[in-house]
């Protein structure tokens, strides 16, 4: 998933509301960006110390620009109202380095200040983005619109800032105003604690002191074991508490107490009714949410956030899902019979006792169902997907597809960790970017996998370069052996490439223009999965770890024939997670015990007991560390199915790298940012509308009529 500033303010209006400075920043956080590529972060001098004092100048430089623009006497143009606020600002500088150091970089200093300045952030542009000045000034022009002589980028940009101001309360009164100002606020907070909880809870790991309790570990998982051990100066092999560890430990390991163990551990993270449990803060953010929602005028939160995305609305979303759902489950209940019938079989030949398969048991015996229908063994897999050849592979499909060429030039420009590598960025013989690789799992750095940017394109501020980042929480391989990844992991990392190789292919004028609806974001990310197991990505650098040989053709076989294999599981894992967030947050009131609204919820959709969602609420960060995909979760839906009709256009083709679809695929929904509307961009790419039968197709689910 793509990643902005931590702490975002209200509206995307309030993020561009001061002109260049001009003055010279002694602050280390706060200093001009210098050297190469119009200037990069000066990592090895940021002293996070020096971020109260940096955020103090972001407040002044904007306020004083800001008043700058509302207390103009001249009459409101579109250059000394709309145009003076898409010019860079000082947080666009400070707010990128908070971000690193929130999510790559957390300590305990880090999380006191996110305590005490996210809320005092929140407020400062909040008040800013509800001045009535600046409405009137918006106001004015829109209602004069189509006498202004805009050409059709600046009216999109000028009718979304005005409905943007109008759905967050401009037209509140002063007292309404004042309460939103006290909701969004305490939301800030919230959202803070909710993070570093669940922070803390990933902080913990598990130590195995005995070679029994390595049963059935692949050698190089227990090797990585052993180095995060050595890491942590303790004695044994140790288990971080993050999807990268856990995930292998719950395939492979044959000690079905440590299952439930480490399960339990994962499963449970920010629900243990301790000082890091999380479902109070939870309550306490849905609360603040409906009470926003119904202050600005809409029934739920739900409403509120799909104002503006392609789905448009929470009945859309749902009914996208309901469509898939029940083919999910049905597929789940065919999957745990053909496990159940293993585990039987087992225990009557003596090899195992009695069991009823347990969510603890669902990816151990997958795997041997896996192996029993295609002969197919993920360790066997495993050692052909070497991280390193993997990120070649995807620096070749960027080259292919786009004519995009990566560089490394680690060393080059300063870093924030001596982990993070980084590569010159040229298209055409000419440099448009620098990108950042930050790969591995370690303390302080939030789970999961995400893309950010620090610098975007726009031709208004005469931005040429683009500074991404790839972030991911693999588990490094012991010192002196290659890292393997896992398939899943390999389609993680194309995932996350496709949001970078998305923000690099961008050609806008305005930055007001350049974020795209959340239901669309995940679109070209997951497109960008599919060129994983393509012939020439496998045959080109699928080479096995120790011998180098490539991936022999047979299991490549096995692995295309498995395409579909456990889609029950993947689907209903991620559906779950996305319908309990819906249902959550289309309600008028808020739920209050948050364990039982999710049992409950879980139970009306006819959840499969021998699994657990995704991502349960208690840690549940894209709902609850922000408001950026709060009833939005949906949207990997939505894009997944833009994504199977989209890569069924490239099948059709004859030629999945065929130059001019890709070209076409760039040119007309890659580098347009949101300067034009996504669903016709989408129609002109494909003539028509997705279609969702390509997603079922996708999956291996059943079409009516086929």
């Amino acid at each position: 998933m793509p990643s902005k500033h931590v702490l975002a303010p209200l509206s995307a209006v309030a993020l561009a509301l001061s002109t260049p400075l001009s003055a010279q920043e002694t602050n280390s956080i706060t200093a001009p960006w210098t050297g190469p590529y119009g200037g990069v972060p000066a990592w090895d001098k940021v002293k996070s110390s020096e971020f109260p004092a940096a955020f103090e100048a972001v407040m002044a430089s904007v306020k004083a620009d800001f008043e700058a623009v509302v207390a103009n006497r001249a009459a409101p143009t579109f250059e000394n109202t709309i145009t003076a606020l898409q010019k860079e600002t000082l947080s666009d500088r400070v707010m990128p380095i908070w971000g690193v150091y929130v999510s790559n970089l957390s300590s305990d200093e880090i999380r006191r200040i996110q305590g005490e300045w996210s809320p005092k952030l929140s407020a400062f542009f909040n008040e800013l983005t509800l001045d009535p000045r600046y409405f009137a000034r918006v106001k004015a022009l829109y209602d004069q619109r189509n006498a202004l002589g805009l050409d059709s980028k600046q009216m999109r940009l000028l009718t979304r800032t005005y409905e943007d101001l109008v759905a967050n309360g401009a037209m509140l009164d002063a007292a309404q105003k004042k309460e939103l100002i006290r909701i969004e606020t305490a939301l800030a907070q919230q959202f803070s604690e909710f993070q570093n909880k669940v922070l803390a809870d990933e902080e913990k790991y598990i130590t195995f002191t005995s070679q029994a309790d390595l049963a059935g570990l692949p050698a190089d998982f227990v090797a990585t074991m052993k180095s995060a051990a050595q890491e942590k100066g303790v004695e044994g092999w140790l288990l971080i508490n993050t999807r990268s560890y856990v995930q292998p430990f719950l395939e492979s390991s044959t000690r079905r107490d440590l299952r439930k163990t480490v399960f339990e551990a994962f499963a449970n993270r920010g629900d243990n009714g301790d000082e890091n449990d999380t479902n109070a803060t939870i309550a306490r953010i849905v609360a603040l949410r409906a009470e926003r929602a119904k202050l600005l005028g809409f029934q739920t939160h739900a409403e509120y956030r799909m104002r503006d995305t392609m789905a448009q609305t929470p009945e859309k979303a749902m009914d996208l899902m309901m469509k898939v759902w029940p083919a999910a489950v049905a597929r789940v209940r065919e999957e745990v019979a053909d496990m159940q019938a293993i585990a039987d079989a087992e225990a009557a030949a003596g090899q195992g006792p009695k069991i009823t398969i347990e969510p603890w048991d669902y990816r151990f015996y997958a795997e041997k169902v896996r192996k029993a229908k295609y002969d197919l063994d993920q360790n066997e897999v495993k050692p052909y997907f070497q991280l390193d050849k993997m990120v070649t592979a995807m620096f070749d499909m960027a080259n292919r597809l786009y004519g995009f060429t990566f560089t490394e030039n680690t060393g080059a420009v300063p870093v924030f960790h001596p982990d993070v590598r980084t590569f010159e960025v040229t298209r055409g013989g000419k440099v448009v970017g620098l990108f950042y690789l930050d790969t591995w799992a370690r303390s302080g750095k939030r789970s999961g996998a995400w893309m950010t940017t620090y610098k975007g394109q726009d031709h208004l501020n005469k931005n040429e370069y683009v500074l991404a980042s790839n972030n991911n929480n693999f588990a490094k391989g012991s010192a002196g052996a290659p890292t393997t990844i896992s398939l899943d992991d390999a389609t993680t990392l194309f995932h996350e490439f496709g949001h970078a190789l998305h923000y690099l292919s961008y050609d806008i004028t305005w930055p007001g223009l350049g974020t795209t609806p959340r239901d669309f974001v995940e679109y070209p990310s997951q497109v960008h999965e599919n060129w994983v197991l393509t012939p020439y990505i496998l045959e080109t650098y699928a080479r096995h770890a120790e011998t180098g040989a490539p991936i022999p053709q047979a299991l490549v076989d096995k692995i295309k024939a498995s395409d579909t294999f456990n889609q029950g599981f993947a689907t209903v894992e991620y559906l779950s997670s996305a319908i309990v967030d819906m249902k959550m947050h289309n309600r008028p009131d808020a739920p209050t015990d948050i364990d039982a609204f999710e049992r409950e919820t879980l139970a009306e959709i006819g959840m499969p007991k021998e699994m657990i969602m995704r991502h349960r609420l208690p840690h549940f960060n894209h709902l609850f560390s922000s408001d950026a995909y709060s009833a939005g979760y949906y949207s990997y839906l939505w894009s997944e199915t833009m994504d199977a009709d989209t890569w069924a256009a490239f099948e059709e083709s004859g030629d999945v790298w065929d130059p001019q679809l890709a070209a076409s695929f760039n040119k007309l929904l890659l580098s347009t940012g949101n300067e034009t509307d996504r669903a016709e961009a989408y129609r002109a790419f494909r003539g028509r509308d997705p279609d969702v039968n390509a997603l079922l197709r996708k999956r291996g689910f059943p079409v009516t009529g086929e």
